[in-house]
């Protein structure tokens, strides 16, 4: 670790070594600027300790039983699936997290050339930083890149109880015999099926009315039917009234009044808040509650400070922070490059089915004028869908600008949601004409075929055939 003594200035102080935070403080001290920067936690962040790497090491491994009990009437017969957790447990470990170790990433900032203080930074102005009692001066630029915190609802009765987040779903090294799960989101779902899939019996509670709320309704519908069929309980529409914990057991009681949910574990995943206080707002010169810091196209905050990653409030999600992280460097280093545009971010939640996005939703399409046309194609219709057979849930659909004819937003949902989408990503941000993708050669038989399937539902519903 850098001593405190050696740094009174630098060119660049990045506060937050996450995953923009590393790449941009490594990018910047490989152009030889002098690199100051603080981590209070672990350098990397939440992607490779407790997010992205080892949740899909989770996922991939209770996708592995849900084919092996798809085998009987398609390969043969199984007669006897054992899932045990240790392997998934100790490969985060060995493999994602060095048992939530950051030296080789410390090591790695520091070969890039930058120099690394562990600590808790304090934000005196735009260009000053305090660490435990010692001011840093950025002569040119400071960045934040402080990312977010898993946001606590103020549900009465759950501040003093031993409920996890997702770090501690990731941690573990033994499950639960039941868990349940507040917040049907992205993560909520991810981890409610990959826990059920190893044998827990899990329930999904949201006040939302659907699980995945900010996707198309038609994958809320997808997977909330194929959690039903693997057993795992959903409740959406519910408001949840207090919690309660005693005898190594939750009861959430909700406000409809009925019979209170009971589990063993309870995983809150209501979403992610920034880590910005009010002190960092007033020593930067901004108003208003503490949230996602404002910033313009290039990620400046204001004259000499940038903000970048989950803490802009431009999406919580590693390949946001890492084409943030892209920006700043150029910026701060006079490139030239092209400014931040966000009307092709792409998503993915890693349930079996995957639900890919991209652009706009419908509605969201229809909310801003635009003039909406829709096509859609079930997975199960094509013929890598019918050649796939079990798990074939899904569809593609495609929010199109009948006025331009070019894709404005996409959906891909079936067991490669993730991987079709980067057709689709593509069409939304080159503003590709549907009649362009209409003349393409699609291989066959692919699940991205599906998209030529589509367009020509689009086409017969805008010919009135």
């Amino acid at each position: 670790m850098e001593r405190m003594s050696q740094h009174t200035s630098a060119d660049v102080i990045v506060v937050g070594l996450g995953v923009a935070g590393e790449s941009i403080g490594g990018q910047l001290a490989k152009a030889g600027l002098d690199v100051v920067g603080i981590e209070s936690e672990l350098v990397g962040g939440e992607c490779p300790y407790w997010g992205c790497i080892p949740s899909k090491m989770m996922i991939r491994a209770a996708n592995l039983l849900a084919e092996a009990r798809r085998i009987p009437g398609m390969a043969g017969s199984v007669s006897d699936i054992s899932p045990d957790w240790s392997p998934v447990a100790e490969r985060i470990r060995k493999e994602a997290t060095d048992t939530w170790d950051d030296t080789v990433a410390v090591e790695r900032f520091q070969d890039a050339g930058g120099h690394f203080i562990r600590g808790q930074a304090k934000i005196l102005d735009t260009k000053r930083v305090e660490i435990d009692g010692q001011v840093i001066e950025a002569r040119k630029a400071l960045v934040i890149t402080t990312g977010t915190a898993a946001s606590i609802p103020p549900i009465p009765g759950l501040k003093d109880t031993p409920y996890w987040t997702n770090r501690e779903a990731i941690a573990t090294e033994t499950l639960p015999k039941s868990l349940l799960v507040i917040g049907a989101g992205a993560i909520g779902c991810e981890i409610g099926q990959t826990f059920a899939r190893f044998g827990v019996d899990v329930t999904i509670a949201d006040a939302a009315d659907r699980v995945l709320p900010l996707e198309e309704p038609d994958s809320s519908k997808v997977i909330a039917d194929v959690f039903e069929k693997e057993g795992i309980g959903v409740r959406v529409g519910l408001g949840i009234e207090r919690v309660e914990h005693s005898d190594n057991e939750f009861r959430v009681f909700t406000k409809d009044g009925g019979d209170p949910l009971v589990a063993e574990k309870l995983l809150i995943a209501t979403g992610r808040r920034a880590r910005v206080d009010e002190q960092t707002l007033t020593s930067l010169g901004l108003s208003g509650k503490p949230g996602p810091l404002p910033v313009d196209d290039r990620l400046r905050v204001t004259d000499g400070v940038w903000a970048a990653g989950d803490v802009a409030g431009k999406g919580a999600f590693t390949h946001v922070a890492t084409y943030h992280a892209d920006i700043v460097v150029r910026d701060i280093l006079g490139q030239p490059g092209p400014a931040a545009q966000y009307h092709a971010l792409p998503r993915v939640s890693f349930t079996d089915p995957e639900v890919g996005s991209v652009g706009l939703t419908e509605s969201q399409a229809r909310e801003q004028g635009i003039s909406v046309a829709t096509g859609s194609a079930q997975t199960a219709s094509s013929s890598r869908g019918w050649i796939h057979k079990a798990g074939n849930e899904g569809f593609i659909k495609l929010v199109v600008d009948a006025d331009q004819d070019i894709i404005v937003g996409a959906t891909s949902i079936g067991p490669c949601g993730g991987e079709v989408l980067s057709a689709l990503s593509v069409a939304v941000h080159a503003r590709v004409p549907v009649s362009t993708l209409e003349s393409m050669i699609y291989a066959y038989p692919t699940f991205h075929r599906g998209i030529q399937d589509a367009i020509r539902h689009l086409r017969a519903d805008q010919n009135g055939k």
